[in-house]
């Protein structure tokens, strides 16, 4: 006789109120146990057909109890029901707290104005025009401050915390775009002509709130040009890190496409050639300092973010038009590490502080990463030997691999440290870095060599 079946209900992984999962629960009321989201009242019909299955099974052919439905065995993944035997979609070598089976993680707002104020957001016949550097610049900014996920909240600037708010934010569009509608703002291209300050997009009209999802093209990892810097907003904050082509899950559905209103780095807003050493000119001393109010004063925040001087704006709202302590010493700090002192480094910037920054001269603000437990690149020792990265190893080395991992956009594995204890976390991280680089099989097994560890320090 065969032993009968058991059957245990599971708790939902969350009880998230985008209006998919709204929708999901609704439909799915009486036909889950309560534990997942099911009415109370049919517990008992799914229990009378859960032990009819059961006792069917029991007393074998001929004696099953008559009149009884079928029941569709489902098994619970990741916070959504998949029928059994479904084909499984997602990335198996997903980092956690990437999207999973179900596509992305990221369910977004619908278009609205800045701040989600009522109405369509101010669309023009022509996009406001930008530079690539300064769509990553704004990318970065959101980066650097870690600004948290949400589809529902709004950033101090009014753009949607969502993944289609985010790149809203970085084209500097007039509203908040989501991934229907971003297509109408650029044009489409190949693979081989993405470059930093695309966007690769994937709208899924069968779910367009919960199963779509856009990032911003940073570049490409190596030559191989399967793997790609990719900044995007999404839970728990925005980041910036290594990711296959297209996307860790649903890559076939993704779509390059460029903004149409780019213009050239060295020209200006008005379509004019811009003048000054750095391609951007010097707007005047007299924006800048006590009292000052204006744009220039944020993008210069924006600037010095970008090169290392986020820890500055950390207790206030971040880079904005009115000039802040926080601009002060972040300019200082720029000023002060590329040799110069006195009036040269007193903290307002002037003709060649601008040019530095607008150019990307000079040398980065210092311990931007290491005010974050990241060292920089500097504090790479020689590479210590294969015996200090396995299963039980406890030391230093492990801690600084960790940390530079960190740093280069590899730490999502970690859910605490990382630490002095070699463990799992740190080999799924190294084994992530390996294949961006392009390595397959005994070269990308998760364990740091020389050649490893040079890459990762260079």
């Amino acid at each position: 006789m065969e032993a009968a079946p058991e059957f245990e209900e599971l708790a939902p992984a969350s009880d998230c109120g985008c209006p998919g999962c709204v929708h999901w629960r609704r439909s799915g009321a009486h036909s889950l146990p309560p534990r997942l989201g099911g009415h109370p009242a049919a517990r008992g019909a799914r229990r009378a057909l859960v032990v009819a299955a059961a006792a069917s099974s029991v007393l074998g052919p001929g004696q099953a109890l008559p009149a009884v439905a079928s029941v569709q065995v489902e098994e619970v993944t990741q916070g959504s029901v998949q029928p059994a035997g479904a084909v499984r979609t997602g990335s198996p070598g997903a980092p956690a707290g990437l999207p999973g089976a179900d596509g992305p993680d990221t369910p977004q707002g619908g278009p609205s104005a800045l701040h989600g104020a009522p109405g369509a957001p101010g669309r023009s016949a022509e996009p406001r025009t930008t530079t690539r550097v300064e769509i990553i610049t704004r990318a970065k900014l959101w980066v650097a401050e870690k600004v948290p996920y949400s589809m529902r909240k709004f950033r101090s600037d009014g753009y949607r915390q969502d993944c289609s708010g985010f790149v809203s934010m970085a084209w500097d569009l007039g509203g908040n775009e989501w991934t229907g509608s971003l297509d109408r703002y650029a044009t489409r291209i190949p693979k081989d002509d993405l470059e930093p300050g695309d966007i690769l997009l994937f709208h899924n009209p069968a779910n367009p709130e919960r199963g779509s999802h856009v990032t911003i093209f940073g570049g490409w990892t190596d030559y191989t040009r399967t793997y790609y810097l990719a900044y995007e907003q999404a839970r728990p904050h925005a980041r910036r890190q290594a990711t296959p082509y297209a996307y860790w899950d649903q890559g076939d559905s993704y779509v390059a496409y460029r903004y149409k209103g780019l213009r050239p780095s060295g020209q200006s807003a008005s379509g004019g050639a811009a003048s000054g050493p750095a391609a951007a000119r010097y707007p005047g001393a007299g924006h800048f300092g006590p009292g000052a109010d204006n744009e220039h004063v944020t993008r210069l925040g924006q600037m010095l973010v970008a090169r290392g001087g986020a820890r500055f704006y950390r207790a206030g709202p971040g880079p904005g038009p009115r000039w802040s302590e926080a601009d002060r010493r972040a300019t200082q700090a720029f000023q002060r590490e590329q040799g110069w002192t006195g009036a040269d480094a007193d903290g307002l910037p002037g003709p060649t502080t601008w040019a530095y920054l607008v150019g990307g001269k000079g040398k980065d603000i210092p311990g931007g990463r290491a005010a974050a437990g990241r060292p920089g690149p500097q504090a790479a020792p020689p590479f210590p030997g294969k015996a200090h990265f396995r299963p039980g190893q406890s030391n230093a080395h492990v801690t600084l691999l960790g940390r530079q991992l960190l740093s280069r956009g590899f730490g999502t594995f970690y859910t605490d440290g990382p630490g002095p204890r070699w463990g799992e976390a740190d080999r799924r991280a190294v084994e992530a870095f390996q294949r961006a680089q392009g390595w397959r099989g005994g070269a990308a097994d998760g364990m740091p060599g020389p050649e490893t560890w040079r890459r990762l320090f260079a």
